[in-house]
């Protein structure tokens, strides 16, 4: 068994079908008959063998034994072509005309098909975005905690510092105030003995 190519009555490559190693040529297939519907008189009445003779099938494609070249958007087998090669005596088509298949879509088809497209990002990209997104803005309000808490240090360590300032300040009032003290009741003894 062997992979051949498949037409429609156009030449244009369908799919691939499955025939014997020694099969060759091209060969119509036919397209499934239409069932028929009847009713209950024709069912009575006998077909006219006319009738029966013009329900031939029809020819819905080709198998072709010539395969498909590479790097065609939508091969096209050249039907006319084959009937004329088929009809001249003695003439191999495999062998002398090789150009069965051509490129079945117009140079503006085959540009839109390969024309780059925005790739859309995936539902998983877009997660990861977001993710990653979430992770700067965490990193971003981390870095103005720490900004922050630097910050607080600092006006902890000031007041600290003015706390310290101003018990050094009391004790030196405090000092002061018993130097007056002392001067005020030296004063007073040295006033009374006058």
């Amino acid at each position: 068994m062997k992979a051949v190519p498949k037409v429609n009555t156009d030449g244009l490559y369908m799919e691939d079908e499955l025939v014997d190693d020694a099969f060759s040529g091209v060969v119509p297939f036919y397209a499934e008959p239409e069932p028929v519907a009847f009713d209950a008189e024709e069912i009575e009445r006998p077909m006219d063998m006319e009738e029966e003779e013009k329900a031939e099938p029809e020819i819905a494609g080709y198998i072709v034994s010539f395969p498909v070249p590479s790097g065609l958007f939508l091969p096209r087998f050249d039907l006319a072509a084959w009937e004329v090669y088929q009809d001249a005596v003695g003439i191999d088509p495999e062998e002398k005309f090789p150009d069965l298949w051509a490129e079945g879509l117009s140079q503006e088809e085959i540009d839109e098909l390969t024309k780059p497209r925005p790739v859309e990002p995936s539902e998983m990209d877009k997660i990861g975005e977001q993710l990653v997104q979430r992770e700067l803005e965490a990193l971003e309000l981390k870095q103005q905690n720490e900004i922050l808490g630097e910050q607080i240090v600092m006006r902890e360590l000031e007041s600290a510092d003015l706390k310290a300032q101003n018990e050094a300040l009391g004790a030196q009032i405090v000092g002061i105030e018993l130097r007056l003290l002392t001067i005020e009741t030296e004063s007073k003894g040295d006033g009374v003995n006058v």
